[in-house]
């Protein structure tokens, strides 16, 4: 959201990033250009009456908005300010996969508040084709009434902030090459398939694994790294707040997740030029990988397929990827494409 926000700056939009509660890493992110507006709100209603505030008091053309209860907020809170703002409803996970994780009433009411509230919308957005058939599937809204838009990921600052000095002994000239992972310690990236698939690769040869993220599966990954006896070849650093330089530097990136909406990495990764090899996940690595040529797809959970394609990629490299197929993930093409879906 970042991204676009900047984007649509030097595309001479004014900006507000609308929050329920301002918090967290990424409020230092945003730039000056941007008003930041913290509703100091929580919990459905109280964020959708504060919203409704906001609404009547700014009066903005455009209401972008992304996640679950965010576009239910959204439209209801549209919907009863009684004001003409455009609403956009961005879906950004795999629907049919995601509620699974979540409670039991979640389960049952989601798939009507999505059926019932997003007609509402001016317009329905998906990050990638699977997300949108996905969607479509299991909530019974028309295949043809959402739009896929790629998320914005490349833009001029990772270039920048791949520069950036790195302070570790692994990226010296010399060292085993590393695999690199990136996200949250959780699930759904599934790094223990990736860290069992590392120990595959180094019965073969010589390696390290590096991973960078923080969540709650951190204790269990630790045991598992020492149940393996992997402790001085894999390096669980947390969260990094500039991962670029560590992409930039890695000899692979590995996605590991059981499921996507996109797959932001890998994109950050090729763009600075990082093999990649991914899960065949829902939804978005195929997309983005184009099938494989980009990058190689092993099956979801299968860390042996996971360590060969590595090990592939270790022996062969893989091919370099089209600035064309590139251009498709650059945050000002995005920004236009959305521009276009806010019809002003």
């Amino acid at each position: 959201m970042l991204n676009l926000a900047s984007s649509f700056v030097r595309y001479g939009l004014q900006i507000d990033l609308v929050l329920g509660k301002a918090w967290g890493s990424h409020i230092k992110k945003v730039p000056p250009e941007i008003r930041l507006v913290d509703l100091k709100a929580s919990g459905f209603l109280s964020t959708t009456k504060a919203l409704m505030r906001y609404l009547r008091q700014e009066r903005p053309v455009v209401l972008l908005s992304a996640l679950h209860y965010a576009n239910e907020i959204a439209l209801l809170a549209k919907r009863f300010a009684g004001v003409s703002t455009r609403v956009i409803v961005s879906e950004h996970n795999t629907f049919s996969i995601a509620i699974r994780r979540t409670s039991i009433s979640k389960r049952r009411f989601l798939p009507f508040f999505v059926r019932y509230f997003y007609p509402w919308a001016d317009a329905i957005v998906a990050v990638s084709e699977g997300v949108a058939k996905d969607l479509a599937q299991n909530t019974g809204l028309p295949i043809e009434s959402i739009q896929t838009i790629y998320n914005p990921i490349i833009t001029p600052e990772i270039f920048v902030k791949a520069k950036e000095p790195l302070d570790s002994p692994w990226f010296t000239s010399g060292e085993p090459p590393v695999i690199l992972g990136v996200g949250k310690l959780e699930v759904q990236k599934d790094f223990t398939t990736l860290i069992r698939a590392f120990a595959r690769i180094r019965q073969t040869r010589p390696a390290r694994l590096m991973i960078l993220g923080w969540g709650p599966d951190l204790p269990k990954l630790e045991a598992l790294v020492q149940e393996l006896g992997l402790e001085e070849d894999v390096s669980l650093l947390g969260y990094v707040d500039n991962p670029y330089p560590y992409m930039a530097r890695a000899d692979v990136f590995a996605l590991s997740s059981k499921w996507e909406g996109f797959g932001n990495v890998l994109v950050e990764s090729m763009a600075l030029g990082t093999p990649v090899v991914s899960t065949n996940c829902k939804s978005g690595p195929a997309e983005i990988l184009n099938n494989g040529q980009y990058g190689l797809l092993a099956p979801v959970g299968d860390s042996d397929a996971l360590a060969e394609a590595i090990i592939n990629i270790l022996a062969n490299g893989s091919k370099p990827v089209s600035p064309t197929w590139l251009d498709r993930f650059t945050s000002d093409r995005i920004a236009q494409k959305y521009i276009e879906t806010f019809a002003i």
